[in-house]
């Protein structure tokens, strides 16, 4: 048996520990998923929220449901279907590109709230130092 080696720089090292938890987080979500209890406090502890044991109560049912959904949909065949970001397909509708008049300044100045030398006035954000 080889012993194990970590990664040579920081970013590397960083990289392996997190491919590390989320393989380990999968592991459990399998786990979880097979044996139909949903341990509601780590899912919480992972979300950073507390709940209250009615919200645990109401929460974990719901978890149940969704677990439920993703197993009914893993059992559909899908080897023949292309895999897409959206359920349609999506095209970029651009108009075209025809040279106009460009808009006036004063056309262009209506809305602004504050204006002074043709130009919008915006309030000051940065203090002279």
């Amino acid at each position: 048996m080889r012993a194990y080696k970590p990664p040579p720089c920081r970013r590397a090292l960083k990289s392996h520990r997190k491919n590390l938890k989320a393989r380990a987080i999968h592991k459990e979500s399998e786990t979880m998923s097979q044996s139909g209890n949903i341990d509601i406090d780590y899912v919480a502890k992972l979300a950073r929220i507390a709940l209250t044991p009615e919200e645990k109560e109401t929460f974990s049912g719901q978890l149940k449901q969704i677990l439920g959904y993703f197993e009914k949909l893993s059992q559909i065949d899908v080897s023949g279907v292309e895999p897409s970001a959206h359920a349609n397909a999506v095209y970029n509708v651009w108009r075209e590109d025809v040279s106009a008049e460009p808009m006036s300044v004063e056309k262009a100045l209506l809305n602004a709230p504050a204006k002074r030398d043709n130009q919008i006035v915006v309030p000051k954000v940065v203090d002279d130092a």
